[in-house]
């Protein structure tokens, strides 16, 4: 599994025109779930996230959570995280979770973070999104379960 986290001011996400996710203050997290991934492996995930301490404090030390400045998450499902492209120009997604798995897995992230955090946002699995946002910093963590 693969988060990219972003620290925004503010992000959306749109499909069709038509806004499924809008955040400020938080994270825009890009998800990739891969083929071996489990809901051991999600809650792992999950609690790096939700503890991560990259937010400034009074003394601009990054140093608090989510949690502490009561922040949002827009969570969207990114299978094009699991490209390989060691061979040739196109790259081949054959490590990413298939649908069928990718997509439960996705809605036990959503709602693990929703127990935690009050505003979670989100994208439209396999659909095509237009995602915005401003990040802030520029601050931006890649986490990976292999890691």
């Amino acid at each position: 599994m693969r988060f990219v986290i972003q620290r925004v001011t503010e992000a959306t996400c749109e499909v069709d025109q038509k806004i499924t996710g809008q955040i400020t203050n938080g994270f825009c997290v890009l998800i990739g779930i891969a083929e071996t991934d489990t809901k051991n492996i999600a809650d792992k995930m999950i609690r790096k996230l939700l503890g991560m301490r990259i937010f400034g404090d009074e003394n601009g030390k990054t140093n608090l959570s989510l949690h502490d400045i009561e922040g949002s998450l827009l969570l969207i499902s990114q299978f094009t995280l699991y490209a390989d492209c060691r061979k040739g120009n196109r790259p081949s997604f054959t490590d990413a979770g298939r649908p069928e798995m990718a997509e439960p897995m996705y809605e036990y992230i959503l709602e693990a973070c929703r127990k935690e955090i009050p505003v979670v946002e989100q994208g439209e699995f396999g659909a095509d999104m237009k995602v915005a946002l401003v990040n802030d910093g520029p601050f931006t963590v890649v986490l990976d379960s292999r890691d």
